[in-house]
This record gives structure tokens, sequence and C-alpha cells, in this order.
């Protein structure tokens, strides 16, 4: 397996990414050799313009935290930030602070909203950021790709008592960070997703790959929206590679992140064993031919054996690279 890639969001998918990567370096991945190549397929419907800036949080904190940026505390943003400038724009009454912007962050931000007003893609706008962050050396090579070139949003509906249906809808920033995913989301709609098409790369990279993996990234709004590009999951299902994935899910609640509101706004029950079957077998027309899941779960592995799919339960906590990086060999041996 010299080739494999990965459908990532955010914050789970980054951390996965890593420890993939440590493990290839490391040598401890069964049929793996130390020069294999990952590439990241990375979510872009997180994306939004903010104070005339594209700020793109998944592949910002893909590359964070490969280049070893990342504020780990946070999971998000920068290491050692400052915030001088929301707070000048506070100050100045300007709405939407409560998005921050930090002082290191927006170097990102600036250079890629110029690249993008110069007629640059995202894809060549991803490629260039990634010169500094993502490592090249002999071993462990990673190349970032965004889903798509083109602009794909994720908007929530939420309760609203003052607006005249009785619900309004926000960006999925808005619904995240300013309302902190309290409020229920009544539905899930991914504006632009339907006359997108993928970035260049993506589709020969699932079809070339030697192995796929869907990581613990959010399975709706994450994964999901990645595989929503047209002609993604036609790549998937056509590719000739095993495509493993990861739960989320660890014994009824997602580690971090919002999954269990949107799988909730899916009408899709908050369990390992439903989000396996949510994606579903390559054989009844789904995603997946493995699908692993945690030790509190594995209960759930003769339901997902039923179901068409390889499973099998081993811990799924990311504590660090090491522990990550067994996660990953699992997955690999599952489907080898």
């Amino acid at each position: 397996m010299r080739q494999i890639t990965v459908l990532s969001g955010g914050t789970g998918g980054a951390k996965f990414i890593r420890g993939l990567r440590h493990g290839i370096v490391s040598g401890t991945l069964p049929g793996v050799p130390t020069d294999a190549e990952v590439t990241v397929v990375g979510n872009t419907a997180d994306d939004w313009w903010i104070h005339g800036l594209k700020v793109c949080p998944d592949l910002d904190t893909v590359m964070y935290t490969l280049g070893d940026g990342l504020d780990t505390d946070r999971g998000w943003g920068r290491r050692g930030e400052t915030w001088h400038l929301n707070e000048e724009l506070a100050a100045y009454g300007v709405d939407r602070t409560w998005f921050g912007l930090g002082d290191r962050d927006l170097a990102t931000h600036l250079v890629r909203t110029e690249m993008l007003e110069a007629g640059y893609p995202l894809s060549q706008v991803t490629e260039a950021l990634c010169r500094r962050w993502l490592p090249d050396d002999a071993a462990g090579r990673v190349r970032l790709l965004p889903m798509t070139d083109d602009r794909v949003e994720t908007h929530v509906a939420v309760p609203d008592p003052e607006a005249p249906s009785g619900r309004r809808v926000v960006h999925l920033q808005e619904y995240w960070v300013r309302l902190r995913g309290e409020v229920p989301a009544e539905t899930v709609v991914v504006v632009g997703q339907d006359d997108c098409s993928p970035a260049p790369g993506v589709v020969e990279a699932i079809t070339g790959a030697d192995l796929v993996v869907l990581p613990p990234s959010n399975p709706v709004v994450s994964v999901g929206t990645i595989l929503g590009v047209p002609g993604i999951r036609d790549a998937v299902a056509a590719t000739t590679a095993p495509v493993v994935g990861v739960s989320p899910i660890v014994g009824g609640r997602h580690v971090r992140g919002m999954a269990q509101q949107m799988l909730a706004a899916i009408g899709v029950e908050v369990s390992a064993e439903a989000v396996g079957r949510h994606y579903g077998s390559r054989r009844a027309e789904g995603v997946l031919d493995g699908w692993l899941v945690d030790e509190a779960d594995a209960g759930a592995v003769a339901g997902l054996q039923q179901a068409g799919l390889r499973a099998a339960a081993v811990p799924l906590m990311m504590t660090d690279d090491d522990a990550t990086a067994a996660m990953a060999a699992a997955a690999v041996e599952l489907v080898r």
C-alpha cells in the first residue's frame, strides 16, 4: 500500500492523519512501506468569507497539525496566538467578532484571499500554502487537496420563535462558534454542492489509491460533504482499493465536535453501528468495506458484519501519535 487517500474534516481527521504519517515513518503499519504517500482530500464546505477574507478551517487545521503549528488546547488555530486584530475590530463595533481571527492565523487568510482574487483556484492556493506547512521528506510525504475549487458552504436551520417560519438559517460557523451547537439543528443545507466539481487530482487520488480511509471526522458536515461532491462518491464506489472507516462515535457520544447534533438533523442514531450503516457497505451501494469501532462499542461488531461490513473493535482514543498510529494499523489490517 504505497498510496493512501484520506477524506478528512478538521480536528479529528487532522489528528488521524498525523498519527497515520507517524505510523508510516516508523514502519508500524502492516503492508505499508515507509515511503508511502498520503493524499488528503479536505472538506471545504465549512469555508466562509468574513471581514473580506476567505477562511478554510478544515484545510488550515490539517496544515497546522502536520506542520506542528496547531494550538492543540483549542483544537484549531495557531499555537502562541494573539488577538489584537479581533480586539480592534470589536472596538470599532464590527459585527461577527465572535469568530476569532488570530493575528498569526490572519496571515494565512490574507495570502489565500490575495491569491484567489488574483485568479488562482483554491487547489493551487492550497498547494502554495502547504509549501510552508506539510512535511515533504523522503518518508511519509503528504499532499493536501481541497475537495473542490468551487464555492460550497454549509448552512443549518435552527429554531427561531421570532421568525415568520419559526426558524432561521445560519452558516455552520455561526451555528458552531456563536451558538456553540447548543440549539437543535433542524436541517443541514449544503449550498452550491450540486453544482460543484472535484478539484484537480481528487478523483485520481481516490481511484488510484491502494487504500482509502474515512477518518473519525464528522459523518455529515465533513466526510459527508466531501462524498456529496458530484463524482467523489462514484470514485469511492469504483476504486479497486479497499475503503475503511473509523468511527467518530465512542460509547454513544461523539469524542469532539458536533457529530451528535448533525446526525440528529438527518435522522441517524448517534452510535458507532448506526454511522457505519449510514455510510453502508460497498456491496450494497454504500462506500465502505470495513468499519472500525471502539472497544466500548464491541457489541456493534456483529450487526455491522450482518450489514456487509468487515468490523473490529479496538481503542479509538487518539491520545498521542503512537496510539493513533496503532489505530491506523488496525484499520489497515481490517481490510488488507
